[in-house]
């Protein structure tokens, strides 16, 4: 995720460098081209670039309204995981009070489930990051799983399960631990909708396409200009739009372990942080720093 700090010029234009270079071939071209057939061609009016410039401005300004959506979407489902995560601790030191060892097994699956569901939604190992708070044979278990965080699920709820056997849960308390369950299980499957439903690859393709068209008809309109100003003009302009539509993808996209995604790493350390104070753990991890203008 974004800091609110400087990002570089470097970083910024190297997202947009190879349209930026397609963008100074066009140029050069219809402008050698306008010189070439200078008296055959007719006149350019102004207001052909400007509409389609307008058009590309409304379009942009629909696909970084649906990008955004979609970013702020993931980031509402794991402000309630954090949420929820603090709310099952506390209702797990509520109700079974009596068996302090169940419920810092059952808190710190939570924490490794919270790990295991950022990398999976990154597509990373599901495992990493999460073995350190589970035992050898449930690791053992999961691995055979092909969505490990739901099989850390099911180990809480398998916890909860011999709890209530033992009577250590009465049926009202179960039903309110189980029904947090379910808020886990409901965020996962909102998460992994947005990671799976994807933009429409042919909305980028015909918008960049749109914008070369711009880039060609703003070079006709301008070819009484002289080059070392009208390239120039040129770049700056269309660079703008590019900018703005590599924006909107990225946002589109926040489980791809890009510098604009949900920071889920730091995320998880901070509920680690939490559930460990509330456990009463002695080794507490140090809040996550970023070592650049993002965070993971």
């Amino acid at each position: 995720m974004l800091l609110n700090q400087k990002i570089s010029i470097s970083y910024i234009f190297s997202k947009v460098k190879k349209e930026l270079v397609y963008v100074l071939m066009i140029g050069l071209l219809v402008y050698y081209m306008t010189s070439l057939f200078e008296k055959s061609l007719p006149e350019m009016p102004i207001a052909i670039p400007a509409f389609i410039g307008t058009a590309i401005s409304v379009i942009l300004s629909f696909k970084l309204n649906q990008s955004y959506d979609r970013w702020w979407e993931a980031r509402k489902i794991w402000g309630s995981i954090v949420n929820e995560s603090r709310t099952f601790t506390l209702q797990l030191q509520s109700f079974v009070d009596s068996n302090d060892n169940a419920v810092r097994r059952v808190v710190l699956r939570q924490i490794a489930w919270c790990y295991s569901l950022g990398q999976s939604l990154r597509g990373l190992n599901a495992i990493e990051g999460a073995e350190q708070f589970l035992q050898d044979e449930e690791i053992e278990k999961i691995t055979h799983h092909t969505n490990k965080p739901l099989a850390i699920l099911q180990l809480n709820s398998n916890e909860l399960i011999e709890l209530r056997k033992a009577q250590q849960l009465d049926i009202f308390e179960h039903i309110q631990l189980n029904n947090t369950m379910i808020s886990f299980s409901n965020a996962m499957g909102m998460a992994e909708r947005i990671k799976s439903t994807v933009f429409p690859a042919t909305y980028r393709i015909f918008l960049h396409l749109i914008i070369y068209l711009f880039v060609i008809t703003l070079s006709i309109a301008l070819r009484d200009i002289e080059s070392y100003f009208e390239i120039p003009l040129l770049l700056v302009i269309s660079s703008a739009f590019f900018l703005l539509e590599r924006t909107a993808t990225h946002l589109q996209d926040p489980f791809e372990n890009k510098p604009t995604d949900t920071a889920m790493t730091t995320i998880a350390r901070n509920i680690e942080i939490n559930l460990k104070q509330l456990i009463g753990e002695n080794e507490i991890p140090a809040p996550l720093k970023p070592s650049s203008f993002y965070s993971i």
